[in-house]
């Protein structure tokens, strides 16, 4: 019969993995709400502004 693990590594797994899908949701509702803010910061951060 296998060994039970620890509460306390069962529970710092489940924290890790709910910061995992609270930051992946977060991330996604961020850029689907905000095309806009997006936009400008990717021509803010275009290659091809650079001057030489």
């Amino acid at each position: 019969m296998p060994q039970m693990a620890p509460i306390w590594w069962e529970s710092l797994f489940m924290l890790f993995t709910m910061i995992i899908i609270f930051m992946n949701t977060m991330i996604f509702w961020i850029k689907m709400y905000s095309p806009k803010k997006l936009n400008q910061l990717n021509k803010n951060l275009n290659m091809n502004n650079w001057k030489w």
